[in-house]
C-alpha cells in the first residue's frame, strides 16, 4: 500500500506525517519561530560584552577566537611530538578541541560563580 508520504526506496513500507493538516503545520512553525525570536531577544542582554579599543565585542566571540588559536598551538605541539597520526579523524579532533578550549577560556575568564 503506497501513499503520498511514501519513503523512496523503502518498497511497500511508508510512514505518514505527524502533521497531516497543512494549517496545523503552518501554525506550529509560526509558533516555534515566534518562540525562538522572543527567546533571542530576551537573552541577548545576558551576554557579557568586552570593550576592545573602544569597540564592544561579545565575550563568546573572544572565547571562540582564543579556542581556535589554542587549538592551532596544540596542533603544532602534536605535530612536533609526532602524535598527530594517532589522534584519529583530524576533521573531528581539532574542531572538538577548539570547542573544548573555548569553553575552558569562558569558564576561566567569564564564569560568575
Amino acid at each position: 500500500m503506497q501513499s503520498d508520504y511514501a519513503v523512496p526506496g523503502a518498497g511497500i513500507a511508508y510512514r505518514e506525517s505527524l502533521l497531516v493538516c497543512p494549517l496545523i503545520n503552518k501554525l506550529l512553525t509560526g509558533a516555534c519561530l515566534a518562540t525562538l525570536t522572543l527567546a533571542a531577544l530576551l537573552f541577548a542582554g545576558c551576554d557579557p560584552v568586552v570593550d576592545v579599543a573602544g569597540a564592544n565585542f561579545p565575550a563568546w566571540l573572544i572565547c571562540a577566537i582564543a579556542g581556535i588559536a589554542l587549538a592551532a598551538v596544540a596542533r603544532a605541539l602534536f605535530a612536533a611530538t609526532r602524535i598527530e597520526p594517532y589522534l584519529g579523524p583530524l576533521t573531528v579532533v581539532y574542531p572538538c578541541l577548539a570547542l573544548l578550549l573555548s569553553c575552558v577560556v569562558w569558564m576561566i575568564f567569564f564564569n560568575r560563580i
